[in-house]
């Protein structure tokens, strides 16, 4: 069950996380990327000024938006019976290694569907400008109490 009246709720900007190389790189590793997506001269080659992120790389920023939801008492969103349903990423600039990122979470919707809920939500990810880089756009679905 997830509360349906948490939906348009936005929850508090995170701590900055800085994008390091190696953090680059173990995402890539851990994706099993082709080995040159982490070479930083193939970036600069390309006009980066560092490493560039794999696109799902987000995520990994998002989480920690995501972690506030989970530990909301007023959500009612009981993790162990969360598939994840959708993941979409909108870019409006690369990231790189040295980006100083923190994220923004709303609740775009929670749906009621068969006895399972969908519940999607968008997360803005900004630099240390305040400046939008990208927004995840993900879909959790909450199985029901007989899923």
């Amino acid at each position: 069950m997830v509360n349906p009246q948490i939906e348009g709720k936005r929850y508090p900007r995170t701590a900055p996380y800085l994008v390091g190389r190696e953090k680059i790189r173990e995402f890539l590793a851990a994706t099993m990327a082709k080995p040159a997506a982490g070479s930083l001269e193939s970036a600069k080659g390309n006009g980066h000024s560092d490493l560039v992120v794999p696109p799902t790389f987000p995520v990994v920023i998002q989480e920690h938006s995501l972690k506030l939801v989970i530990e909301d008492a007023e959500a009612q969103l009981d993790f162990s019976r969360v598939v994840h349903g959708d993941q979409r990423f909108v870019y409006q600039r690369p990231i790189v290694a040295g980006d100083e990122l923190t994220s923004e979470l709303s609740v775009a919707s929670v749906k009621s569907l068969g006895g399972n809920h969908m519940v999607t939500f968008n997360t803005e990810i900004f630099d240390a400008a305040n400046e939008l880089v990208c927004t995840a756009i993900s879909t959790l679905v909450v199985r029901g109490e007989n899923a």
